[in-house]
């Protein structure tokens, strides 16, 4: 059956994020577009007209990577959890997936992102952004919790999720390199909800 102009859209533009995602987490900064576009068994015009840009096609693979990563924990975090049971839900979830088979892959891919943002001063902005918009996702699934009689607000949801996500990511990123063996799912917890704090949370 012939695909739909649509499904083949589609298919094209999974295939460059596939190959993309390979290829800049082998080549970091040095990954070629041309490369990218051969592997993907396309042009590198298809990559203009399916992202305009190199730097488009970065930004969609950050998209594209974080989404499902963010799907999980609003999936794992449920609605009528208090705040603190809500960060200890999610930094067990974050602790979990540092045992994926794939996971010194998938920090080595966020490694190498992360260098192409410091070498490229108009990607750097762009790829904050995107992450920025995948952290809002978290404050609204922290904002409105109750804590301690009182009800999170989005300003204070806003700077736990920005201190949770940079603790997580720091200790994530030690189990997975060998460094913090010793840290399992319960230390996780502890020390992520030992950020809900009046000096992280901050006035209403």
């Amino acid at each position: 059956m012939r695909m739909t102009r649509a499904e083949a859209k589609d298919r094209n533009r999974q295939a460059l994020l596939e190959a993309a995602r390979r290829i800049v987490a082998r080549d970091g900064h040095r990954a070629r577009l041309e490369e990218i576009a051969e592997q993907a068994g396309l042009t590198t015009g298809a990559v203009y007209s399916l992202f305009g840009s190199k730097n488009g096609l970065l930004i969609a693979l950050v998209t594209d990577y974080l989404g499902p990563h963010y799907d999980g924990i609003e999936q794992a975090v449920s609605p009528g959890l208090e705040v603190v049971e809500a960060v200890e839900v999610f930094a067990r979830h974050y602790r979990r997936l540092c045992d994926d088979p794939d996971a010194l892959r998938h920090l080595s891919f966020e490694i190498s992102l992360q260098d192409l943002a410091l070498r490229d001063p108009e990607l750097r902005p762009k790829l904050a952004a995107s992450v920025r918009a995948h952290e809002e996702r978290l404050t609204t699934l922290l904002s409105g919790r109750s804590h301690n009689g009182n009800v999170l607000t989005s300003r204070q949801a806003q700077r736990l999720a920005t201190a949770l996500r940079a603790l997580l990511v720091g200790l994530s990123q030690g189990v997975i390199l060998g460094l913090a063996d010793a840290a399992p799912g319960e230390y996780f917890a502890a020390a992520a909800c030992a950020l809900v704090t009046p000096e992280v949370l901050g006035p209403p």
